[in-house]
């Protein structure tokens, strides 16, 4: 009897054991599925809905059917605790933000998910595999994979929290030739540490625990060294490369704990944000290492000789101009986040295509504050995907349009990045509107943009300001039109 008993267990077991790791390939199927939906704006909700749903399918086969030397999870009670608040908290977080504030979002989101790393490799460094330990000593996977997860997700702890206050006007950016000696002093030190670690032979983890909190502290400090001088216009880089280090801390919680699913997430993401980063330093023609060491943008100016008087535009003269178009093109910047203008600009692309006039939006990979923040911001308003077109593919034809409106974009249009070498985005390719045969830039001053340099577009001859907030000015010329 005590036989059939114990099959009957055993036999439980491996079924409980099989249907999860069956449930562990449907959600990582989902994880796939909704990151390919992701690369276009018609099927992003619901990739996004898709992998939601392979992560709670994960999140309940784990809670039910997990097993570990035999035993059910328990402390169910503090688990769904746990998971009601943070629910509730990413809820309103979520439903608050505004489209200005996404990029601090998702730098803060990407935070916490270099926390949870982090932690999950300093709660683990205690219980090492005692038989790796007496066959290799400190010298195993699973110590490494400790070690890089604590000290990649710590970075990207650190890192991310300072993007989002430099993203949030709080944190200031520091220069010094001084501080990059440091961050590389730092990085060595953290691979020494690890070194060490991994060399102290057959030990008890126990007594290493000072050298991992060192190990903890330096990839802290480093996280934040790290981000501090890099400058505001590379700031949609620097998301991207902290999220993929998000994504391969994750991994390697997958490697510790064995999970597929938290492997192929990890690796899902760390794949996709350095692929992301790669593509950003492409479109601006920098290399990684420049944009990490070269502190890109603020504090440059640009040729003062080249500086004349501004020319103003009226808003009737403006609805005039635009209404007898054949070519708009309209090259969107942070200003129209922070105007919430978008629903405006897609308004006035309507009426004037009812007009007969062909309206398109020239998209530069950096405006904004973090990758795709213009697409994420336009398709929110409902314009459709195929009028967004990429700067590389716009500049091809810009000599064709009539009038170029600038709204709320500084950096992305300043021809300093083509014909002023002492400029620090000398060498960015820019969105090239003097190529049109007219230039409106609406913005609420003479400000300059992220990088902290001046413009030259605006006192160029074919430019003319119309000044005031995007949402206010738009709406003027709106109602212009519609009398014309």
């Amino acid at each position: 009897m005590d036989r059939i008993i114990e099959f009957s267990k055993h036999v439980q077991f491996t079924f409980g054991d099989s249907v999860l790791e069956i449930i562990y390939l449907i959600a990582s199927i989902l994880f796939i599925m909704g990151l390919k939906m992701l690369s276009h704006p018609d099927t992003a909700k619901k990739g996004n809905l898709w992998a939601a749903i392979g992560m709670l399918i994960a999140v309940i086969g784990t809670l039910l059917l997990h097993r570990q030397d035999g035993h059910k999870i328990g402390n169910f009670g503090y688990i769904f605790a746990a998971i009601a608040i943070g629910t509730f908290l990413g809820w309103i977080i979520a439903k608050r933000v505004k489209m200005t504030k996404m990029p601090e979002l998702v730098s803060f989101f990407n935070g916490m998910g270099g926390a949870a790393a982090a932690l999950i490799s300093i709660l683990e460094f205690p219980h090492i595999s005692k038989e790796l330990l007496a066959e290799h000593g400190m010298l195993n996977w699973q110590s490494l994979v400790i070690f890089l997860g604590l000290a990649i997700g710590s970075v990207s702890f650190a890192g991310s929290m300072i993007a989002f206050g430099k993203l949030d006007g709080r944190i200031k950016d520091i220069r010094s030739k001084v501080l990059r000696i440091v961050n590389i002093a730092l990085l060595l030190v953290i691979f020494l540490i690890i070194a060490y670690l991994m060399t102290r032979g057959q030990v008890n983890p126990i007594d290493l625990k000072p050298f991992v909190y060192l190990l903890l502290a330096i990839s802290l400090i480093y996280g934040v060294l790290f981000v501090m001088p890099i400058g505001g216009a590379d700031m949609p880089v620097v998301i991207s490369l902290l999220n993929s280090f998000t994504g391969v801390a994750a991994a390697m919680g997958g490697f510790l704990y064995n999970n597929l699913v938290m492997l192929t997430g990890g690796i899902l993401v760390g794949s996709a944000g350095t692929i992301l980063t790669v593509l950003m330093c492409r479109a601006m023609n920098r290399s990684l290492i420049n944009v990490i060491i070269g502190a890109f943008g603020g504090g440059g100016t640009a040729a003062e000789s080249e500086q004349g008087a501004i020319k103003e535009i009226s808003v009737t003269d403006t609805a005039i101009l635009l209404s007898y178009s054949q070519k708009v093109m309209v090259v969107p910047g942070y200003g129209l986040a922070v105007a919430q203008a978008q629903h405006l600009a897609h308004e006035l692309d309507k009426i004037l295509e009812g007009k007969g006039v062909d309206v398109k939006y020239a998209i530069h990979p950096v405006a904004g504050r973090m990758p795709g923040h213009m697409n994420v911001l336009l398709a929110e308003a409902d314009v459709p995907y195929e009028k967004l077109i990429e700067s590389d593919n716009a500049n091809d034809d810009l000599q064709n349009v009539d009038v170029v409106i600038v709204i709320g974009a500084n950096d992305v249009v300043n021809p300093a990045a083509e014909n002023d070498p002492s400029s620090p985005i000398y060498g960015m390719p820019i969105v090239q509107v003097l190529k049109a045969k007219n230039i409106i830039v609406m913005k609420r001053g003479m400000g300059k943009g992220y990088a902290a340099i001046e413009n030259n577009l605006f006192y160029h001859e074919k430019t003319r300001m119309l000044f005031g907030n995007a949402k206010d000015t738009l709406q003027k010329v709106i109602t212009e039109i519609k009398n014309i």
